[in-house]
């Protein structure tokens, strides 16, 4: 861990962009809340295919204008060059300077001819470069579990150095609940030469049915143990958010103590729990809240 222990720490939080006006005033009032703690940026999500485009431009747009540093996500699944070098050229003429780039899910029933020009993250990444040159800082992804449709465990770090060599400038991970999964993706990129950020990407439990649904997509493993004891509290959504706070902020002391370079909190366009784990860290009190 050493290697990450010389990045200044950064904080952030992540959301997904409304498809209603209620939704879209709820996400003004969890921005607002989360403001208020001056974290590094936001970033918002992009959705299957490009479906969202629209959604996340205008979102990221706005949001980026109220005075924290907002960035997109982007994928190159269903996007041609055009349409990205578009998206590109709108958010450097709207002040935004961090992308987070992305291969994409491909929207169900496509197949694969859901991909566009450019099947892989590594090449949105070359395009961004070649395209916008350093402009934009560039967050790319990782998977300390390893991505669900890497054919082995090598080659989905093999794949990830390829990112990070095309021209990423930091990493964002998925979440996970089993911190040594992560030291151990740490360890092993480092010893392949990669010498950049990884933070991990931090999942607050609020609902224990949409997180088993959400991990099983996604691939992230819930621990046995955590898995029973919220199947124990059943319906007491209350003893589920209590105990997911607990294990949630333990995990995240565990990582900054050894050296993580800060925390992205996928926070489903809520602000409480993510809230209630920031204020638990004591991050109001840490210099450390910086931006690389």
């Amino acid at each position: 861990m050493k290697s990450q222990k010389q990045f200044k720490r950064r904080f952030s939080f992540e959301f997904f962009p409304p498809k209603t006006e209620k939704g879209a005033a709820t996400l003004q009032k969890t921005r607002d809340r989360l403001a208020e703690v001056n974290p590094d940026f936001f970033s918002v999500t992009f959705g299957a295919g490009g479906s969202t485009r629209e959604g996340t431009k205008n979102t990221v747009i706005d949001l980026n204008s109220q005075g924290i540093s907002t960035a997109p996500h982007l994928s190159c699944v269903g996007s041609d060059k055009e349409i990205i070098s578009e998206l590109l050229d709108t958010y450097k003429a709207n002040g935004v300077d961090r992308i987070v780039a992305l291969r994409g899910d491909i929207p169900s029933g496509m197949g694969n001819t859901g991909y566009g020009e450019m099947r892989y993250a590594n090449e949105l990444v070359e395009f961004i470069r070649e395209h916008s040159g350093d402009h934009f800082s560039l967050e790319v992804a990782a998977y300390p579990e390893f991505h669900p449709q890497a054919p082995s465990a090598e080659a989905d770090l093999v794949n990830f150095k390829r990112k990070v060599d095309a021209g990423a400038n930091s990493a964002i991970t998925q979440y996970f609940f089993n911190v040594e999964s992560y030291f151990y993706f740490v360890d092993r990129i480092e010893k392949m030469g990669v010498d950049i950020p990884v933070v991990p990407g931090i999942m607050p439990i609020v609902n224990f049915q949409k997180l088993m649904q959400f991990s099983e997509m996604c691939g992230a493993d819930v621990p046995r143990w955590i898995r029973k004891q919220m199947e124990a509290y059943g319906d007491d959504t209350e003893s589920v958010k209590k105990f997911g706070e607990e294990v949630v902020t333990r995990m995240c002391d565990q990582l900054l103590q050894a050296g993580a370079p800060g925390l992205h909190f996928y926070t489903l366009n809520q602000a409480q729990t993510s809230l209630n784990i920031w204020h638990n860290l004591g991050l109001d009190q840490q210099p450390e809240k910086i931006a690389f």
